[in-house]
């Protein structure tokens, strides 16, 4: 009741989105906010794994400076909205967010990757306190402190931050990211001119922060960015230094030094460049998870081409089976685009072909959205809405029948477990082979003996199109 709601944390596909829960009743901001008490700060995230780590970076700074961080809009003195701008439908639901967070407290300030389009912003919430673009970390904590000033009492001797920061993640997993930007320039997407080029974080950076999340009691570790396959491009592979010694800012060293860690370690985002073979043994010696996530968008090269990606989808076909052959438990998530402009019924039908194929084990599916300033909206021949849609369906009905004769195979063997969930009806939990939030999870009904974070080896019993049910091995 009254101020109790929490921050919800729900997804819809990758995209995760953190909302400011309203409590029941709405009092108005006023100024009677004791003098010895710290200001306080309400935060949406909205967007990506990617732009959730921008907010965690924020909020931590926030926190080590003595702000308060409060889970409703009635608490906070002021509210910072972290907006997505990927597209049309993003970009929307990023105005809607702001809306209800001028309504509910007044206070607002704005920032990520929609911040580019200030000018769209203001036009139609006139009444937000400051914009600016994405990890502009230093602009929204200089924004805080304009309007929420704190009072210099705060002693960071007592108000202590953990030393991995402030993560709105579950305690037992967390996103690493390890640079920004992009140097690809995909045709339906505006990410390189929202975020700019590549830019890589220094390994030992990385590093640092990784075991620091491992001792704070992580037990996955989700490597993301806008390209992990190009880390390092950007410095020449330059050689880094983590507790003494040299290591480059390469994908394969970086996995070789997280494997060291003892979690599960998680690659998303990874364009299948050739030296992306070289982490596969890695893989199949257990160092890191068996489990790749690659961007593929379409199948069709004529389509791939228009799209500015790499082209030679037989090649990748190949590869996916060599990939298999050094490591048999590989799981491979890819993300498609259907309806894109100048797809005809005989480019889809490729993808199709090539999905059958392919035998991918986790596959999302997008129909094409314009997005302003891509330069996809000039090309010719764009696809009915209609047509999307029928598209989309007959893809995921063809992938769901995939998905679901890969995951009958799993039945009657041995899994990790990694527990997300525990309630009354039972345990809910992920396989190395599960991402949070956009692949499958474990059931185990009936198991409620244990707690989020926990670790155990289950049997597979069941299994639909996305899921798998287990009970716990004996021994």
């Amino acid at each position: 009741m009254g101020h109790s709601a929490r921050l919800a944390i729900t997804f819809t596909l990758s995209r995760p989105v953190l909302q400011m829960s309203k409590s029941p009743t709405q009092t108005p901001l006023t100024s009677t906010r004791a003098e010895t008490s710290p200001p306080k700060v309400g935060f949406v995230s909205l967007g990506c794994p990617k732009n959730l780590v921008d907010s965690e970076r924020i909020l931590t700074q926030l926190r080590l400076e003595g702000y308060q961080i409060v889970p409703n809009y009635d608490d906070a003195d002021v509210v910072v909205v972290n907006t997505c701008g990927f597209i049309d439908s993003a970009k929307q639901e990023s105005l809607n967010a702001i809306g209800e967070a001028l309504n509910e407290n007044g206070r607002v300030i704005v920032t990520g990757c929609m911040g580019i389009e200030a000018q769209q912003i203001r036009e139609a919430h006139p009444g937000v306190l400051s914009v600016t673009g994405p990890h502009a970390y230093e602009e929204v904590v200089g924004a805080v402190h304009e309007y929420v000033p704190i009072a210099p009492r705060h002693d960071p001797f007592i108000d202590l931050v953990p030393p991995q920061g402030i993560k709105l993640t579950p305690r037992h997993y967390a996103y690493l990211k390890i640079s920004e930007g992009c140097n690809h320039r995909c045709t339906f997407c505006i990410i390189p001119s929202m975020r700019g080029d590549l830019v890589s974080r220094p390994i030992g950076s990385v590093m640092d922060e990784a075991e620091q999340l491992v001792k704070a009691g992580v037990r996955e570790l989700l490597v993301i960015s806008q390209d992990t396959s190009a880390y390092g491009v950007d410095v020449k592979y330059r050689t880094g230094f983590w507790n003494g010694r040299p290591v480059k800012t390469r994908m394969l060293d970086l996995c070789e030094a997280l494997g060291e860690l003892g979690v599960w370690v998680r690659l998303h985002y990874v364009y299948p460049y050739p030296h992306v073979d070289n982490v596969i043994p890695l893989m199949a010696e257990g160092k890191i998870l068996p489990y790749l996530d690659i961007p593929l968008q379409h199948a069709s090269p004529r389509i791939l081409q228009l799209m500015k990606r790499p082209a030679h989808q037989e090649k990748t076909l190949e590869r996916i089976r060599r990939w298999r052959e050094i490591c048999s438990d590989l799981t491979l998530r890819s993300t498609f685009v259907v309806g894109f402009p100048g797809e005809t019924e005989e480019d889809f039908q490729l993808l199709l072909d090539w999905l059958d194929e392919a035998q991918l084990d986790r596959v999302g599916c997008f129909k094409y959205s314009p997005v302003e300033g891509a330069a996809a909206n000039a090309l010719p021949d764009h696809v009915p809405e209609e047509v999307k849609e029928e598209r989309w369906q007959r893809f995921m009905e063809r992938q769901q029948a995939i998905s679901a004769a890969r995951l009958q195979q799993k039945i009657g063997t041995q899994i990790e477990v990694l527990i997300d969930e525990v309630d009354e009806e039972g345990a809910i939990g992920r396989s190395w082979a599960d991402a949070p939030e956009i692949d499958g999870r474990v059931y185990l009904d009936g198991i409620t003996g244990l707690k989020p974070g926990d670790a155990l080896v289950a049997t597979v019993t069941d299994a639909d199109e996305y899921d798998l049910w287990a009970e716990p091995s004996g021994g």
